[in-house]
C-alpha cells in the first residue's frame, strides 16, 4: 500500500444542538479503497460533505496530500486531484453520453469564454483533448460504444457508471463515491465493483458510502464503521465482520 494521500483529524460537525460527526480521524493510502458503513442517520454523508467542502466542519481538519483543504472552494477540489459522485445521479440527459463526460475536462484545458469565443488554435486543441481524456474514460468504465447515445437513454446502471467516468476523467488521485450501488440489480452491482476494481489497478484510490455489505466486503480494503456521529470501528473486512460492537449497532439486521 502507497503512501497517505488523505488524512482526517478530529472532523467534528454540530447542527445547532445536533452532533452529526463526533471526533473522526483515519487516513487513506494511494491505491487503497475504504468503506464508510452505518446505521440511516450514523453521519456517514455529512462526513463525505465535509471531506469535499460542501460544508465546513465544526472542528477538526481534513488534509489532501499533505496540504489543509477544509477553506479551499469545492471546484478547487478537482484541481488538487479529489472528485466526487452524490446520491442523486447528477446527469445532464439531453446530452450525449460523451459531452457528460467532457464536461468534467475543462480543470485541465486552457479555453476561456474569450479564447472559445475567438475560435484561437488553443480551442481546436483542448476540445480534440477533451474528447481523448472523455473517450479514455468512458473505456475504463466500458461505455465507449454508447458514447455519441443521448444520457437518457441508457439503463439506470449505466448512467451510474456514467457519473463515475465524469469523476475520474481528469485522471483524480481520490474519487468518493457516495452510495454506488443504490438502486441498482446484483449485475449492474457485479460491474460497477469490476471497473472499480480494475482501477484501483491503475492507481485510483477510492473512499465510498455504502450499504450492501457484500459489496462492501468484496471490494474494500478497508472499513470505517460510523454509528450515531461516532466512528465505532475500522478495520479489515475480516476484522469488522466479528467486530462486537459492529454487530451490536446492526442488532436485527442481517448484515454479513
Amino acid at each position: 500500500m502507497g503512501k497517505s494521500i488523505l488524512e482526517i483529524d478530529d472532523l467534528t460537525k454540530r447542527f445547532g444542538g445536533i452532533l452529526a460527526v463526533n471526533d473522526i480521524s483515519f487516513n487513506i493510502n494511494e491505491g487503497e479503497i475504504v468503506a464508510v458503513i452505518g446505521p440511516n442517520g450514523a453521519g456517514k454523508t455529512t462526513l463525505f460533505n465535509m471531506i469535499s467542502n460542501v460544508i465546513m466542519p465544526t472542528q477538526g481538519e481534513v488534509r489532501f496530500k499533505g496540504e489543509k483543504i477544509s477553506a479551499r472552494k469545492i471546484h478547487t477540489l478537482a484541481k488538487l486531484g479529489m472528485t466526487r459522485t452524490f446520491q442523486n445521479l447528477l446527469i445532464f440527459e439531453n446530452m450525449s453520453v460523451l459531452e457528460n463526460v467532457m464536461l468534467g475536462t475543462h480543470i485541465k484545458l486552457n479555453t476561456t469564454i474569450l479564447t472559445a469565443g475567438f475560435r484561437l488554435p488553443s480551442v481546436k486543441k483542448d476540445e480534440e483533448m477533451s474528447f481523448y481524456m472523455a473517450s479514455e474514460a468512458l473505456e475504463l468504465v466500458g461505455l465507449k460504444s454508447r458514447m455519441y447515445e443521448r444520457a437518457e437513454t441508457l439503463p439506470y446502471g449505466l448512467q451510474k457508471l456514467l457519473e463515475i467516468a465524469r469523476a475520474i476523467v481528469s485522471n483524480p488521485t481520490l474519487v468518493l463515491l457516495d452510495e454506488p450501488m443504490a438502486g441498482l440489480n446484483d449485475s449492474e452491482k457485479n460491474k460497477i465493483t469490476q471497473v472499480i476494481l480494475n482501477m484501483r489497478k491503475k492507481g485510483y484510490s477510492f473512499l465510498f458510502i455504502e450499504h450492501d455489505m457484500r459489496v462492501v466486503m468484496e471490494m474494500a480494503d478497508r472499513i470505517i464503521v460510523m454509528d450515531f456521529g461516532n466512528k465505532i470501528a475500522e478495520g479489515s473486512p475480516e476484522e469488522i465482520q466479528k467486530d462486537p460492537k459492529v454487530i451490536q449497532a446492526y442488532l436485527g439486521e442481517e448484515v454479513f
